[in-house]
């Protein structure tokens, strides 16, 4: 009997842990309470017409027009801040932001009218279901980018531009922008769009990655025979190297077409690509900006590849068959989302142009963007944040 009390205080002590809050639900309430403060910094500060791209040297928010391929996540974002706080004056300012993203309909685009369409529009209709404001601006942008598509290479273009000797690049980023052609096809009934997204998504299940799982960034086709003609990787280290963003776009890529078809051969890929990634990442989390950089482990981080790897981790868990698996892909998106909301990497009230996260790195080898806030960084931070949160709201 003397024992009793200490089972009973055992006991307690096992539900009083059992019923400590998430730490990472705290953490998403602090990040979306700063989010309200920088990103009504940002809407004072931007002109008409301008979307937040980075900051300069000086540390100055810096800008682009609306054809920048980036102009889609600031609104994304003020989405995602609407959704976590129902904040009515993030509403007004997100809706000031997407419609305006009408006129890429009009203007000479490439296959980025997927970010800029599906993160902006997309999300607006999500939340609203104001199809009327929406639903055709978004089905006539998947239209254009479904005319991307050239039979001969199964594959849609990237860029319309080239350089060395080019003749129809196409990039990992490319599998991001096929969720707007596969949301297009349901609303629309036009199983077109899905087809094209489909036939992009097996040739470069066939042809992007190498036997270990990652992937080249770039790929060069020959517009009539559809053969390969180079494989490249032009923002990572080396041509052979793995590119910590173009993984996190494959993942991404290869989990929403699984979700979007049910297809067991897309969720294979997406399990092997985190596989792939999961055993590169630091103990943080946090990816080096190349996983083949040679200064590692001095190089520099990824901000950016951190979060779109958090957000498609998170989906990814709820795909799979595999508990341990999903449990692995979980923990791992629980741990790179606390990291990115620590001092190191989550800016304080004011500054850092009104971005949220730091250390993000875009084109080390241009030089350009390098350990600065991207605005997409920040989109599939919060993207990554509300999944966590209502994926633990459903438990």
């Amino acid at each position: 009997m003397k024992q009793f009390p200490n089972i009973i205080l055992s006991f307690i002590m096992i539900l009083s842990g059992c019923s400590a809050k998430d730490p990472l639900i705290d953490a998403a309430d602090k990040v979306f309470n700063l989010a309200k403060t920088q990103y009504a910094l940002m809407d004072s500060a931007l002109s008409e017409g301008e979307y937040p791209r980075t900051t300069g040297q000086d540390g100055s928010l810096r800008t682009s027009d609306m054809g920048w391929w980036c102009s889609g996540f600031y609104p994304g974002s003020l989405w995602y801040i609407y959704e976590y706080t129902g904040d009515k004056a993030i509403l007004e300012m997100a809706w000031k932001q997407t419609l305006p993203l009408k006129g890429l309909l009009d203007r000479h685009t490439d296959h980025d009218i997927g970010f800029q369409i599906n993160c902006s529009f997309g999300n607006a209709l999500r939340l609203t279901g104001d199809s009327a404001a929406v639903m055709p601006t978004y089905v006539a942008a998947a239209q254009k980018l479904a005319a991307r598509l050239n039979p001969a290479t199964g594959v849609t273009r990237s860029w319309d531009w080239v350089r060395k000797d080019w003749r129809y690049p196409v990039i990992i980023d490319n599998m991001m922008n096929m969720e707007l052609l596969a949301e297009a096809a349901r609303m629309s009934g036009d199983e077109t769009l899905m087809d094209a997204a489909t036939t992009h998504a097996n040739t470069t299940l066939k042809n992007h990655f190498r036997p270990d799982w990652s992937c080249w960034h770039l790929l060069d086709y020959n517009p009539e025979t559809g053969k390969v003609r180079s494989r490249e990787t032009v923002q990572g280290y080396a041509d052979e190297s793995a590119w910590a963003r173009g993984q996190a776009w494959a993942l991404y890529g290869f989990t929403m077409m699984s979700r979007e078809t049910s297809s067991d051969e897309y969720l294979d890929a997406a399990e092997n690509i985190a596989d792939m990634i999961l055993s590169h990442l630091p103990d943080d989390g946090i990816p080096y900006w190349d996983f083949n950089a040679p200064d590692i482990p001095d190089a520099l981080r990824d901000a950016s590849a951190g979060a779109i790897t958090a957000s498609a981790l998170i989906e990814l868990s709820t795909i799979t068959s595999d508990s341990d698996a999903s449990e692995r892909y979980l923990d791992t998106a629980r741990k790179q989302l606390l990291t990115l909301s620590s001092e190191e990497y989550l800016a304080k009230p004011g500054e850092n142009g009104f971005f949220l996260l730091k250390h993000c790195v875009g084109n080390m080898p241009e030089n350009s963007e390098i350990d600065v806030p991207l605005s997409y960084a920040d989109y599939y931070f919060l993207e990554a944040l509300v999944r966590y949160v209502t994926l633990k709201e459903k438990e």
